[in-house]
Protein backbone atom coordinates (compact mmCIF):
# COMPACT_ATOMS: atom_id res chain seq x y z
CA UNK A 1 0.00 0.00 0.00
CA UNK A 2 2.77 2.27 0.76
CA UNK A 3 4.10 2.18 -2.90
CA UNK A 4 0.90 3.17 -4.16
CA UNK A 5 0.46 5.93 -1.96
CA UNK A 6 4.04 7.16 -3.23
CA UNK A 7 2.46 6.68 -6.85
CA UNK A 8 0.08 8.78 -6.66
CA UNK A 9 1.61 11.57 -4.22
CA UNK A 10 4.48 11.47 -7.21
CA UNK A 11 1.42 11.35 -9.74
CA UNK A 12 -0.16 14.04 -7.89
CA UNK A 13 2.95 16.17 -7.55
CA UNK A 14 4.07 16.41 -10.92
CA UNK A 15 0.31 17.14 -11.95
CA UNK A 16 0.58 20.20 -9.52
CA UNK A 17 3.75 21.12 -11.12
CA UNK A 18 2.89 21.03 -14.72
CA UNK A 19 -0.05 22.99 -14.07
CA UNK A 20 1.95 25.50 -12.52
CA UNK A 21 4.45 26.05 -15.45
CA UNK A 22 1.41 26.19 -17.37
CA UNK A 23 -0.30 29.06 -15.42
CA UNK A 24 3.48 30.70 -15.45
CA UNK A 25 3.41 30.33 -19.47
CA UNK A 26 -0.10 31.59 -19.48
CA UNK A 27 0.26 34.24 -17.10
CA UNK A 28 4.05 35.69 -19.00
CA UNK A 29 1.92 35.44 -22.55
CA UNK A 30 -0.93 37.24 -21.22
CA UNK A 31 1.81 40.38 -20.52
CA UNK A 32 3.77 39.74 -23.10
CA UNK A 33 0.54 40.36 -25.38
CA UNK A 34 -0.49 43.69 -23.46
CA UNK A 35 2.93 45.00 -23.95
CA UNK A 36 2.42 44.51 -27.42
CA UNK A 37 -0.53 46.59 -27.65
CA UNK A 38 0.35 49.07 -25.50
CA UNK A 39 4.19 49.54 -26.53
CA UNK A 40 6.96 49.22 -24.72
CA UNK A 41 7.25 50.48 -20.83
CA UNK A 42 8.64 54.25 -20.74
CA UNK A 43 9.58 56.30 -17.72
CA UNK A 44 8.81 59.33 -16.32
CA UNK A 45 5.57 61.68 -17.76
CA UNK A 46 6.37 61.59 -21.44
CA UNK A 47 8.51 63.26 -24.43
CA UNK A 48 7.69 67.28 -24.88
CA UNK A 49 9.48 68.42 -28.55
CA UNK A 50 8.81 72.57 -28.17
CA UNK A 51 8.78 74.08 -32.20
CA UNK A 52 9.92 77.72 -30.91
CA UNK A 53 8.54 80.21 -32.81
CA UNK A 54 11.72 82.21 -33.76
CA UNK A 55 10.00 83.60 -36.97
CA UNK A 56 12.13 83.00 -40.35
CA UNK A 57 14.64 80.43 -38.50
CA UNK A 58 14.82 77.18 -36.50
CA UNK A 59 14.61 76.38 -32.84
CA UNK A 60 13.19 72.72 -31.07
CA UNK A 61 13.53 71.82 -27.04
CA UNK A 62 13.32 68.39 -26.39
CA UNK A 63 12.30 67.24 -22.97
CA UNK A 64 11.98 63.86 -22.15
CA UNK A 65 12.34 62.81 -18.32
CA UNK A 66 14.03 66.35 -16.83
CA UNK A 67 16.58 65.84 -19.46
CA UNK A 68 16.47 68.37 -22.47
CA UNK A 69 18.45 68.90 -25.98
CA UNK A 70 18.11 72.06 -27.84
CA UNK A 71 18.19 71.75 -31.50
CA UNK A 72 19.22 74.93 -33.44
CA UNK A 73 18.65 78.37 -32.04
CA UNK A 74 17.19 80.32 -34.57
CA UNK A 75 18.70 83.99 -35.49
CA UNK A 76 20.98 86.21 -33.42
CA UNK A 77 17.97 88.44 -32.15
CA UNK A 78 16.53 85.36 -31.27
CA UNK A 79 19.08 85.16 -28.08
CA UNK A 80 17.11 86.44 -25.56
CA UNK A 81 14.05 85.06 -26.81
CA UNK A 82 15.88 81.36 -26.60
CA UNK A 83 16.99 82.03 -22.79
CA UNK A 84 14.19 82.94 -21.95
CA UNK A 85 12.15 79.83 -23.16
CA UNK A 86 14.79 77.59 -21.78
CA UNK A 87 14.23 79.77 -18.63
CA UNK A 88 10.90 78.67 -18.24
CA UNK A 89 11.49 75.48 -18.44
CA UNK A 90 13.75 75.24 -16.27
CA UNK A 91 16.74 73.96 -18.81
CA UNK A 92 19.22 75.04 -16.81
CA UNK A 93 21.79 71.99 -18.53
CA UNK A 94 21.28 70.86 -21.81
CA UNK A 95 22.75 67.26 -22.06
CA UNK A 96 23.25 67.85 -25.81
CA UNK A 97 23.06 71.12 -28.11
CA UNK A 98 22.81 70.34 -31.86
CA UNK A 99 23.92 73.02 -34.17
CA UNK A 100 22.51 71.37 -37.25
CA UNK A 101 24.26 73.55 -39.62
CA UNK A 102 26.25 76.50 -39.49
CA UNK A 103 23.83 79.25 -40.95
CA UNK A 104 22.82 82.29 -38.89
CA UNK A 105 19.21 81.24 -38.25
CA UNK A 106 19.95 78.03 -37.30
CA UNK A 107 23.20 79.22 -34.74
CA UNK A 108 22.58 82.85 -34.41
CA UNK A 109 20.62 82.56 -30.82
CA UNK A 110 22.41 79.29 -29.51
CA UNK A 111 24.63 82.31 -27.71
CA UNK A 112 21.17 83.47 -25.95
CA UNK A 113 21.45 79.49 -24.47
CA UNK A 114 25.26 79.14 -23.71
CA UNK A 115 24.69 82.05 -21.60
CA UNK A 116 21.85 80.43 -19.59
CA UNK A 117 22.48 76.53 -19.76
CA UNK A 118 25.73 74.10 -19.55
CA UNK A 119 26.10 72.03 -21.96
CA UNK A 120 27.57 68.25 -21.59
CA UNK A 121 27.93 68.01 -25.78
CA UNK A 122 27.69 70.47 -28.46
CA UNK A 123 27.23 68.92 -31.85
CA UNK A 124 27.56 70.21 -35.28
CA UNK A 125 28.59 69.67 -38.62
CA UNK A 126 31.87 71.38 -38.99
CA UNK A 127 33.85 72.59 -36.16
CA UNK A 128 35.04 75.89 -38.14
CA UNK A 129 32.90 78.55 -40.22
CA UNK A 130 33.42 82.25 -41.36
CA UNK A 131 30.83 84.06 -39.52
CA UNK A 132 30.47 86.34 -36.21
CA UNK A 133 27.95 84.16 -34.73
CA UNK A 134 29.34 80.40 -35.81
CA UNK A 135 32.69 82.22 -34.22
CA UNK A 136 30.75 83.79 -30.64
CA UNK A 137 28.70 80.38 -30.70
CA UNK A 138 32.76 78.48 -30.28
CA UNK A 139 33.76 81.03 -27.81
CA UNK A 140 30.86 80.50 -25.58
CA UNK A 141 31.23 76.95 -25.35
CA UNK A 142 35.27 77.45 -25.23
CA UNK A 143 34.09 79.31 -21.37
CA UNK A 144 32.20 75.96 -20.62
CA UNK A 145 35.66 73.85 -21.48
CA UNK A 146 33.71 72.24 -24.29
CA UNK A 147 34.38 72.12 -28.28
CA UNK A 148 31.70 71.29 -31.21
CA UNK A 149 31.92 67.62 -32.13
CA UNK A 150 31.43 66.56 -35.64
CA UNK A 151 28.64 63.50 -35.31
CA UNK A 152 28.72 60.15 -37.86
CA UNK A 153 25.62 58.75 -39.18
CA UNK A 154 24.71 55.91 -37.01
CA UNK A 155 26.06 57.31 -33.58
CA UNK A 156 23.28 56.61 -30.87
CA UNK A 157 23.21 58.45 -27.55
CA UNK A 158 19.95 58.59 -25.45
CA UNK A 159 18.11 61.69 -23.45
CA UNK A 160 15.91 59.82 -20.72
CA UNK A 161 14.11 57.41 -21.88
CA UNK A 162 14.61 58.65 -25.63
CA UNK A 163 16.50 57.06 -28.17
CA UNK A 164 18.21 59.43 -31.07
CA UNK A 165 19.94 58.41 -34.00
CA UNK A 166 22.68 60.63 -36.10
CA UNK A 167 21.56 59.36 -39.66
CA UNK A 168 23.16 62.14 -41.99
CA UNK A 169 24.64 63.67 -43.81
CA UNK A 170 25.84 60.57 -45.36
CA UNK A 171 28.61 62.46 -47.53
CA UNK A 172 30.35 65.19 -47.87
CA UNK A 173 28.70 68.34 -49.37
CA UNK A 174 29.95 72.36 -50.67
CA UNK A 175 26.18 73.74 -50.01
CA UNK A 176 25.92 74.32 -46.06
CA UNK A 177 22.07 73.70 -46.10
CA UNK A 178 23.21 70.33 -47.08
CA UNK A 179 25.43 69.51 -44.09
CA UNK A 180 22.81 69.65 -42.54
CA UNK A 181 22.73 67.12 -39.20
CA UNK A 182 20.08 64.48 -40.18
CA UNK A 183 18.63 63.12 -36.52
CA UNK A 184 15.57 61.35 -35.58
CA UNK A 185 14.38 60.71 -31.67
CA UNK A 186 12.79 57.39 -30.98
CA UNK A 187 10.29 57.40 -27.64
CA UNK A 188 7.68 54.38 -27.85
CA UNK A 189 6.68 54.00 -31.07
CA UNK A 190 6.91 57.20 -32.15
CA UNK A 191 9.66 59.16 -33.97
CA UNK A 192 10.91 63.08 -34.62
CA UNK A 193 12.93 63.74 -37.66
CA UNK A 194 14.94 66.65 -37.88
CA UNK A 195 16.58 67.24 -41.34
CA UNK A 196 17.93 70.91 -40.47
CA UNK A 197 18.04 72.80 -44.15
CA UNK A 198 19.02 69.60 -46.04
CA UNK A 199 18.13 69.65 -49.74
CA UNK A 200 16.68 66.94 -52.31
CA UNK A 201 20.05 66.12 -53.62
CA UNK A 202 21.20 64.86 -49.88
CA UNK A 203 17.64 63.46 -48.74
CA UNK A 204 17.94 61.44 -52.22
CA UNK A 205 21.25 59.98 -50.79
CA UNK A 206 19.24 59.25 -47.29
CA UNK A 207 17.10 57.43 -48.75
CA UNK A 208 19.65 55.12 -51.26
CA UNK A 209 22.06 54.84 -48.22
CA UNK A 210 18.75 52.92 -46.25
CA UNK A 211 18.04 55.30 -43.69
CA UNK A 212 15.32 54.64 -41.46
CA UNK A 213 13.84 57.75 -41.63
CA UNK A 214 9.90 56.45 -40.97
CA UNK A 215 8.84 59.07 -38.56
CA UNK A 216 5.18 60.11 -36.70
CA UNK A 217 6.46 63.42 -36.95
CA UNK A 218 8.55 65.76 -39.28
CA UNK A 219 10.25 68.61 -38.38
CA UNK A 220 9.58 70.20 -42.28
CA UNK A 221 13.26 70.96 -44.17
CA UNK A 222 14.24 74.48 -45.25
CA UNK A 223 11.39 76.05 -43.64
CA UNK A 224 8.75 74.33 -45.97
CA UNK A 225 11.04 75.36 -49.36
CA UNK A 226 10.42 73.62 -52.54
CA UNK A 227 14.54 72.67 -51.95
CA UNK A 228 13.20 70.03 -50.15
CA UNK A 229 10.83 67.75 -48.97
CA UNK A 230 10.78 65.68 -52.17
CA UNK A 231 8.28 63.22 -53.12
CA UNK A 232 10.92 60.63 -53.01
CA UNK A 233 11.72 61.32 -49.72
CA UNK A 234 8.26 61.68 -48.11
CA UNK A 235 7.33 58.35 -49.22
CA UNK A 236 9.89 56.92 -47.08
CA UNK A 237 9.26 58.65 -43.80
CA UNK A 238 5.39 58.68 -44.03
CA UNK A 239 4.60 61.42 -41.67
CA UNK A 240 1.39 61.84 -39.48
CA UNK A 241 2.49 64.83 -38.76
CA UNK A 242 4.76 68.14 -40.39
CA UNK A 243 5.65 70.83 -38.35
CA UNK A 244 7.01 74.09 -40.46
CA UNK A 245 9.10 76.67 -38.66
CA UNK A 246 8.81 79.62 -40.78
CA UNK A 247 8.08 83.56 -40.36
CA UNK A 248 4.72 85.19 -40.85
CA UNK A 249 5.16 87.11 -44.20
CA UNK A 250 8.85 86.15 -45.04
CA UNK A 251 10.43 87.40 -48.07
CA UNK A 252 10.98 83.86 -49.24
CA UNK A 253 7.67 82.55 -49.74
CA UNK A 254 7.87 79.87 -47.70
CA UNK A 255 6.27 77.51 -46.90
CA UNK A 256 5.80 76.66 -51.18
CA UNK A 257 2.37 75.69 -52.13
CA UNK A 258 3.81 72.61 -53.98
CA UNK A 259 5.65 71.36 -50.49
CA UNK A 260 2.13 71.96 -49.05
CA UNK A 261 0.42 70.59 -51.88
CA UNK A 262 2.96 66.99 -51.03
CA UNK A 263 2.22 66.96 -47.48
CA UNK A 264 -1.70 66.84 -48.39
CA UNK A 265 -0.79 64.03 -51.09
CA UNK A 266 0.57 61.95 -47.75
CA UNK A 267 -2.58 63.06 -45.61
CA UNK A 268 -0.30 64.57 -43.40
CA UNK A 269 -1.29 67.13 -40.54
CA UNK A 270 0.52 70.51 -40.77
CA UNK A 271 1.62 72.76 -37.95
CA UNK A 272 3.04 76.28 -38.62
CA UNK A 273 4.74 78.66 -36.38
CA UNK A 274 4.08 81.75 -38.56
CA UNK A 275 0.24 81.08 -37.63
CA UNK A 276 -0.47 79.23 -34.73
CA UNK A 277 3.24 80.57 -32.41
CA UNK A 278 5.24 78.08 -30.35
CA UNK A 279 3.94 74.66 -31.57
CA UNK A 280 4.64 71.65 -28.84
CA UNK A 281 4.29 68.30 -29.37
CA UNK A 282 3.94 65.35 -26.96
CA UNK A 283 3.96 61.66 -27.06
CA UNK A 284 3.38 59.11 -24.39
CA UNK A 285 5.26 56.34 -26.64
CA UNK A 286 2.18 55.08 -28.59
CA UNK A 287 0.41 58.61 -29.80
CA UNK A 288 1.92 62.26 -30.47
CA UNK A 289 -0.63 65.02 -29.30
CA UNK A 290 -0.35 68.58 -29.97
CA UNK A 291 -0.92 72.06 -28.30
CA UNK A 292 0.01 75.36 -29.84
CA UNK A 293 0.19 78.79 -28.68
CA UNK A 294 -2.74 80.59 -31.06
CA UNK A 295 -5.17 79.37 -32.56
CA UNK A 296 -4.37 79.67 -36.81
CA UNK A 297 -6.97 82.22 -37.98
CA UNK A 298 -7.42 80.40 -42.01
CA UNK A 299 -6.33 77.15 -42.35
CA UNK A 300 -2.77 75.94 -41.67
CA UNK A 301 -2.57 73.80 -45.47
CA UNK A 302 -5.76 75.29 -47.23
CA UNK A 303 -7.18 72.64 -49.51
CA UNK A 304 -9.49 74.58 -51.86
CA UNK A 305 -12.37 72.88 -53.24
CA UNK A 306 -12.11 69.19 -53.63
CA UNK A 307 -13.62 67.61 -56.74
CA UNK A 308 -13.25 63.98 -57.82
CA UNK A 309 -10.25 63.59 -60.34
CA UNK A 310 -8.22 60.76 -62.00
CA UNK A 311 -4.59 61.19 -63.30
CA UNK A 312 -2.63 59.80 -65.70
CA UNK A 313 1.06 57.75 -64.99
CA UNK A 314 3.21 57.31 -67.50
CA UNK A 315 5.40 54.42 -65.93
CA UNK A 316 8.27 54.77 -68.19
CA UNK A 317 8.71 58.69 -66.63
CA UNK A 318 7.37 57.72 -63.73
CA UNK A 319 5.60 61.36 -63.75
CA UNK A 320 1.17 61.74 -63.58
CA UNK A 321 -0.49 64.05 -65.29
CA UNK A 322 -4.09 65.82 -65.64
CA UNK A 323 -5.65 63.86 -68.52
CA UNK A 324 -5.89 66.88 -70.61
CA UNK A 325 -2.05 67.44 -70.58
CA UNK A 326 -0.36 67.11 -74.07
CA UNK A 327 2.18 64.57 -72.51
CA UNK A 328 -1.01 62.58 -70.83
CA UNK A 329 -2.20 62.13 -74.86
CA UNK A 330 1.41 61.09 -75.95
CA UNK A 331 1.83 58.28 -73.36
CA UNK A 332 2.28 55.06 -74.79
CA UNK A 333 -0.61 51.96 -74.62
CA UNK A 334 1.26 49.77 -72.54
CA UNK A 335 2.97 52.41 -70.07
CA UNK A 336 -0.14 54.69 -69.49
CA UNK A 337 -1.78 53.74 -66.00
CA UNK A 338 -4.94 55.36 -64.34
CA UNK A 339 -4.82 56.48 -60.92
CA UNK A 340 -8.08 57.57 -59.30
CA UNK A 341 -6.32 59.96 -56.46
CA UNK A 342 -3.02 62.15 -56.14
CA UNK A 343 -2.01 60.08 -53.40
CA UNK A 344 -2.58 56.66 -54.76
CA UNK A 345 -0.09 58.34 -57.73
CA UNK A 346 2.60 59.65 -54.82
CA UNK A 347 2.73 55.84 -52.89
CA UNK A 348 3.35 54.03 -56.34
CA UNK A 349 6.30 56.39 -56.61
CA UNK A 350 5.26 58.56 -59.34
CA UNK A 351 6.37 62.58 -59.32
CA UNK A 352 4.02 65.18 -60.72
CA UNK A 353 4.28 66.84 -64.54
CA UNK A 354 5.96 70.38 -64.27
CA UNK A 355 3.91 71.06 -67.27
CA UNK A 356 -0.08 70.21 -66.46
CA UNK A 357 0.86 70.72 -62.54
CA UNK A 358 -1.92 68.29 -61.59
Amino acid sequence: MSGKRQQKRQKSSWALTFLFIMLFLATAYVLYSGLEQAGPPLEGEGLEVHFIDVGQADAALVICDGHYMLIDGGNAEDSDLVYAYLERHGAKRLDYMVASHAHEDHIGGLSGALNYAAVDVALCPVTEYSSKVFQNMVRYLGEQGKTLIVPEPGDKFTLGSAQVEILGPVRKYDDTNDTSIVLRIDYGRTSFLFTGDMETGPERDLVEAGANLKATVLKAGHHGSDTSSSYQFLREVMPQDVVISVGEGNSYGHPSDEVLSRYRDLGAEVYRTDMQGHVIARSDGNTVTFTTEKEADTATNPTGNPTLQTYIGNSGTKKFHLPDCASAKSIQEGKRVEFYDRLQAVLEGYEPCGRCKP
